[in-house]
């Protein structure tokens, strides 16, 4: 899924292809201007993690490996 910089005030939230079915254990990604929001899926209104966007590169390469 292609998306770029979302207003701070408005994220749009998605969730992994790769979820699958269980929908039960998923986070949740937004694209801001500072970067990346992270979120549990299961509690939309909860904390979120917030990384600049080469830390998210990071993270995926990571995560590839």
């Amino acid at each position: 899924m292609s998306a770029g910089p979302q207003p701070d005030s408005e994220p749009v939230w998605f969730k992994s292809s790769y979820s699958g079915g269980n929908t039960t254990e998923c986070v949740e990604t937004a694209f801001v201007a500072a970067g990346v929001l992270v979120r549990d899926s299961k509690e939309p209104g909860g904390p979120r993690i917030q990384m600049s966007a080469e830390a998210w590169r990071k993270f995926l390469v990571a995560c590839a490996r």
